[in-house]
């Protein structure tokens, strides 16, 4: 987990210098990570907020951002859903998509309900902290946003996909993905992330059978 969370460090400092300047306090631009802690969606929360867009907008579109979360759980259902109520709360707050991917990358290893709480945990304080850096710097730095931080989203996306595309029909669904992804952004479509998802897994799914590929 620890360089997924050194990569996302710009990521959190962004978030917390941003909400400095849309005009949130110290203790709600920290609370704002603590509480929510989805990076995007606290971007694009923030942004709204900024625009004096209402809190029922807000709510559905991050709502609409996270929802590939959903899918996160039904591959993790089977590992999880044994498990007492305080785990699977604990578990799902901490879901992110680097935990997914540290979870899910090695078929071999055995879901292990601590080791997924010690990576959670492990990112949930590196990104605290990279937004208290944020809003200390924030708070002396003008204009941060500008200084190109955001990299960090597409950066940290990038170390995650490319080591689990160990197959055709894997490589048919991330290609798919950013395809349709692409679209839907020209489009200004909200769901898209979680349409291009869908289409992704759709494709490589039936390339998987149509080629006899194990999925």
């Amino acid at each position: 987990m620890l360089p997924l969370s050194i990569a996302v460090i710009p990521w959190g400092i962004l978030v917390g210098s941003y909400a400095i300047e849309v005009g949130l306090t110290s203790l709600e631009s920290q609370g704002l990570s603590m509480i929510v802690f989805a990076g995007a969606a606290q971007l694009v929360a923030l942004g709204m907020i900024k625009a004096g867009i209402g809190l029922t907008s807000i709510l559905l579109t991050t709502l609409l951002i996270t929802s590939r979360h959903l899918l996160y759980g039904m591959a993790l259902r089977k590992d999880v859903s044994p498990l007492p109520l305080k785990w699977r709360l604990s578990l799902g707050f901490l879901l992110t998509d680097e935990l997914f991917a540290i979870v899910t990358t090695s078929k071999e290893q055995q879901f292990n309900r601590w080791y997924a709480l010690g990576g959670g945990l492990s990112f949930y304080v590196f990104w605290n902290i990279a937004t208290l850096l944020g809003i200390i710097a924030g708070q002396s730095i003008p204009n941060m946003e500008n200084w190109g931080l955001d990299f960090a989203i597409a950066s940290t996306f990038i170390a995650i996909i490319i080591p689990m595309v160990k197959a055709k029909s894997i490589l048919v669904c991330v290609l798919v993905s950013l395809v349709s992804s692409v679209v839907c952004s020209i489009y200004n479509i909200e769901i898209g992330l979680l349409i291009s998802a869908l289409i992704g897994m759709a494709c490589g799914t039936l390339y998987a059978r149509m080629t006899g590929e194990a999925v």
